[in-house]
């Protein structure tokens, strides 16, 4: 009779953690990295859970989304967490690490654990008959990319990503802001000023508009296009640019391109003044419980504090808490709301699990999150166990929810507050807020551990 075994196709942040979590239960793996025998673009050392970017976890604070979600993953035991907690660096309130020392702590647990079988070669095949993890990662080399697509279809699979900056709904100025689908609310010429007020105040619509005047914009604009921008690799300028435009690279070809695209005022009218705006910012409801909207056309390759200060300009947008920064990197990613479920298994094909950033989770600790959920449920399947389904009053749990629930337009996400379940009563104070979800979270990860989450 053949031994129970799980593959892990990818050596990164989420395949090892799954790997790890699946020998800590005693079941055997076999885990594939196709380093050394080939690199990616972005990678260029041997070790497993190379870090390519920044060297940090972000913060440790349970009032910080990411802080919550790795607190949480302490409780539950996650590997990778652990070994960057014994390898962390000065940092403040945040966690980062020695890249190096990090990524050798994890490639060692894993070379001398005795359940654990670590292949260096390419997949380029998907394993028929094995309960198997897929997680290779926003770069996964052609061949595999190709497979994956025969998998899931070939419209369910994005080799780039451009995301415009999403923030809660709660912290944008209604005084300011107005709901509205483009011509839907300008003023009719049979109607009264009382009445047009009237008739757009009750449109619940899945947009809301903030109009600027000439000063604004001509402001905004003059900050936009001397902004500090994030450095591609050649490979994403070359993949990205051909399908998309960041806004700061538009606004530079003059200073009325924006008001021509996605600034374009035509067909609102500014319910306090009567008139047509000089520029129009559109958001764009994000998610079914409408708490979520992104900033429409503002796809961007500005750094994360220049999107902060700038696009604090907009007028409503002064207090907002933005929850994802826009984004612009090549990513491969599957659309997941089509084809996961909350345990990242894939619905087709029950023997199939996916984790890391190509399900569509973004950044190291949720990438981690995800290695661990899919490890214990792909052992769970494997002993005929009953999958564990996390409480969505986690982070964890969230963003499992987040990449298997239908979204209005599904991109990529991070550990965030906006995406948990809100508070029936509307708590003004963030720091109260998040200091509640972070403690009904910790209760919540406390009950899931003693319940399900035993190790022998």
């Amino acid at each position: 009779m053949k031994e129970k075994e799980i593959v892990v196709i990818g050596g990164g942040l989420a395949g090892s953690e799954a790997a790890l979590q699946i020998a800590k239960r005693k079941i055997k793996v076999k885990l594939y990295e196709m380093k050394p025998i080939k690199f990616s673009e972005a990678h260029s050392n041997e070790n497993l859970a190379e870090i390519v970017c920044s060297n940090s976890f972000k913060s440790n604070l349970h009032t910080n989304a990411c802080g919550l979600l790795k607190e949480e993953l302490r409780l539950l035991g996650s590997e990778l967490i652990k070994i960057a907690d014994e390898n962390s660096v000065p940092a403040g309130q945040a966690l980062a690490v020695d890249r190096e020392k990090f990524s050798e702590a994890i490639t060692k647990e894993i070379e001398k654990n005795e359940y654990i079988e670590l292949i260096r070669a390419e997949v380029t095949k998907i394993p028929q008959d094995e309960i198997v993890i897929i997680a290779t990662g926003p770069l996964t080399s052609e061949k595999f990319s190709e497979e994956i697509s025969k998998l899931t279809g070939y419209d369910k699979l994005y080799f780039y990503d451009a995301a415009a900056p999403i923030v809660e709904k709660e912290t944008i100025n209604m005084d300011i802001g107005f709901y509205g689908d483009r011509y839907s609310q300008e003023k009719n010429k049979d109607e009264s000023y009382d009445e047009w007020i009237k008739r757009i105040e009750k449109q619940e619509a899945s947009y809301i508009n903030l109009p600027m005047n000439k000063e604004e914009y001509e402001k905004f604009y003059n900050e936009l296009i001397n902004a500090q921008v994030v450095t591609l690799h050649n490979f994403e300028k070359r993949e990205i640019f051909e399908g998309c435009m960041p806004l700061e690279i538009m606004a530079k070809r003059g200073i009325d391109t924006l008001r021509f695209g996605p600034l374009k005022p035509v067909g609102f009218d500014d319910p306090r003044t009567g008139k047509r705006p000089y520029a129009i910012v559109q958001l764009r409801q994000d998610n079914k419980e409408g708490n979520l909207y992104n900033i429409v056309g503002f796809q961007t390759n500005l750094k994360y504090g220049e999107q902060k200060r700038i696009f604090s300009m907009i007028p409503g947008l002064e207090n907002a808490n933005f929850v994802k920064y826009g984004i612009m990197h090549r990513n491969t990613y599957i659309n997941s709301t089509k084809i996961l479920d909350n345990t990242y298994n894939f619905k087709e094909n029950e023997n199939i699990f996916f984790a890391g950033q190509i399900t569509g989770v973004e950044g190291y600790v949720e990438s981690i999150s995800s290695g661990f959920i899919a490890g214990i449920n792909a052992t769970n399947k494997i002993l005929g166990k009953d999958k564990i389904i996390m409480p969505t009053e986690t982070v964890i749990g969230a963003l499992a929810n987040y990449i298997s629930t239908e979204n209005i337009r599904f991109q990529p996400m991070n550990a965030n507050f906006g995406i948990l379940p809100q508070f029936e009563n509307n708590i003004k104070d963030k720091k109260i807020k998040y200091k509640k979800m972070a403690d009904r979270s910790i209760d919540a990860i406390k009950e899931v551990k003693n319940k399900y989450i035993k190790i022998k």
